[in-house]
């Protein structure tokens, strides 16, 4: 009778138990892979940043100084102290890609003819800069790539310009990565040569023993590739700007070893559990068995999407499971919460959208004196409503700047009088994520102006103003209209809320609205910290 109390109430814990854990391994297992996935994107994605750095530098030598015969050696002399302390350096070349300089030897030096020939016809055929794969200079007496560029006709005698980097250099794309778990990083060329490795600094030069030379079929591809007895488990994402791979890789059985472990323990675990259990069963086995029976309740209410409380129940080990339950309810409620409002957010800027559509057609027939003048006139605006969503998408990494957001995002509501809407505020660039926020308020006041306000009627205004201080952004978005049949500004609809939520949440904006005699005002303020880009986003300054 009494292996039976224990069994009644240690088996069905330990069961309970084992499922949740394997679960929860499984599901830290998709999250090293997702990680894993990550990490491969972002070194693929920090090493296209790279090289665009590297073409940008490029066509600012090429135009910074004229390229003529007797300028080649101020040119060189200028690039030697410009890349002084790096590990790139400078080369010109001929339309015979004879070398006409080289910041790695002294301008009179004897240098031959351009390594990668190949690489090089390709730029100046295309026109187009290139990429090549690695390869030991003869001159750096080191593995190296090459950015080649090319120079249009008339410029002087260089046709070919190129910055050639040791590819040590590229070791800073993975030292940067938070590589955990077991996994290793590498950057291949196009030929499967590594040219950075976190694994073995010694592998670069060498085809990388995975085998890498079948380019991804999309941007980031897993697969499992098997070399003697060993399997691993390989990520790998494609850099679009030179044709080479990041790859992420660890072994299967490294990668298999948590939930392993974990399992070995619970087998343990479960032995001691009943041992104990057979000690104690006639003082706790009523006690455990109804705290058994509660957590399974609990655990049915869970999977049935009820709420869950934590019990402190008298056995520690119930009790966690207890908490963990009840935090797994909080979470899914707290998932559904977010489902739910970007649901609501979705189907109201679909209603906006088709407001804007309608607003755009009744205000384009009212100026358009035939159905093909209508036709053209419509056709735009709706193809500028397009562009104001695309923007928040084409920033990019290294963000958006202000007053292009602002601009895109009143665009398709702007009246064909262009007099009617000041902007006026200094160059400012936006984080990914600050621009999407903001992009959503604007969108929303945008949406109004059209509805009843600025846009609304013939003689609208509209001013919209930003300044910076030290810490702050002070942005005054301000509609005049004549005549204003004010609404209530009691009413708070669904657009208020997404304003308050996602600036006063996302970005600690301080909101302030005030409603005119002659039209809307709203002012925020918002802290830089919430909104400038991370330090690899600002390398990016502003033109003219």
């Amino acid at each position: 009778m009494l292996s039976l109390v224990v069994a009644a109430i240690v088996v069905p814990a330990l069961i309970f138990s084992a499922v949740a854990l394997q679960r929860n391994n499984q599901a830290q297992q998709a999250m090293l892979i997702t990680l894993a996935e990550a990490m491969a994107a972002s070194i693929a994605e920090t090493l296209d940043y790279h090289l665009d750095g590297m073409v940008t530098t490029l066509r600012v030598f090429s135009t910074s100084l004229a390229i003529g015969p007797d300028e080649l050696e101020t040119l060189h002399r200028h690039a030697s102290v410009a890349l002084n302390g790096t590990d790139v350096y400078l080369v010109g070349a001929d339309e015979n890609l004879n070398q006409l300089f080289n910041t790695r030897a002294p301008f009179e030096a004897p240098l031959g003819t351009v390594t990668q020939a190949e690489t090089a016809r390709q730029a100046l055929t295309s026109g187009e800069p290139a990429v090549t794969g690695a390869f030991f200079g003869r001159i750096a007496q080191k593995w190296v790539f090459n950015v080649m560029l090319p120079i249009p006709q008339g410029t002087g005698p260089v046709r070919l310009m190129f910055l050639s980097q040791e590819v040590d250099g590229l070791a800073n794309a993975l030292s940067s990565q938070n590589l955990r778990g077991g996994w290793n990083a590498v950057i291949v060329d196009r030929e499967g040569i590594v040219l950075a490795s976190s694994f073995m600094s010694s592998d670069i030069g060498k085809p990388f023993f995975l085998d890498s030379h079948t380019q991804p079929a999309s941007s980031t591809v897993r697969t499992t590739v098997k070399v003697g007895d060993e399997t691993y488990e390989t990520i790998r994402s494609y850099s679009e700007a030179s044709g080479w791979q990041a790859i992420v890789w660890a072994p299967t059985s490294v990668v298999h070893a948590t939930i392993q472990r974990t399992l070995r323990l619970l087998a343990l675990g479960g032995l001691a559990i009943i041992a104990v259990g057979g000690v104690l069963a006639l003082l706790l086995g009523r006690q455990v068995a109804r705290s058994v029976r509660r957590l399974a309740r609990d655990a049915r209410r869970l999977g049935a999407g009820e709420d869950v409380q934590a019990v402190d129940y008298a056995v520690s080990e119930i009790a966690t499971v207890s908490q963990a339950l009840a935090q797994a309810s909080r979470d899914r409620q707290a998932a559904e919460n977010e489902i739910r409002f970007l649901m609501r957010e979705v189907a109201h800027r679909s209603k906006n959208q088709l407001t804007v559509v309608s607003s755009i057609a009744k205000q384009t027939a009212r100026h358009s004196r035939t159905f093909a003048g209508f036709q053209d006139a419509f056709q735009k605006r709706v193809h500028g409503l397009a562009r104001s969503t695309d923007l928040l998408i084409a920033g990019g990494v290294a963000g958006v700047e202000l007053r292009e957001l602002v601009d895109a995002q009143i665009e398709p509501f702007a009246p064909s009088d262009r007099s009617r809407i000041e902007l006026s505020g200094p160059y400012f660039r936006l984080s990914n994520q600050a621009a999407q926020t903001l992009g959503l308020a604007l969108h929303e006041m945008a949406t109004n102006a059209a509805k009843y306000g600025a846009f609304a009627t013939s003689q609208g205004r509209l001013a919209v103003v930003w300044s910076l201080d030290a810490q702050s952004l002070h942005f005054t978005w301000r509609e005049t209209v004549p005549r204003l049949r004010r609404r209530s500004p009691g009413t708070r609809g669904f657009g208020t809320e997404v304003i308050e939520r996602m600036l006063g949440g996302a970005l600690g904006a301080a909101i302030t609205r005030d409603f005119h005699r002659d039209g809307l005002e709203c002012r925020f303020v918002m802290s830089l910290d919430n909104l400038q880009p991370t330090l690899a986003e600002t390398d990016e300054e502003p033109v003219g």
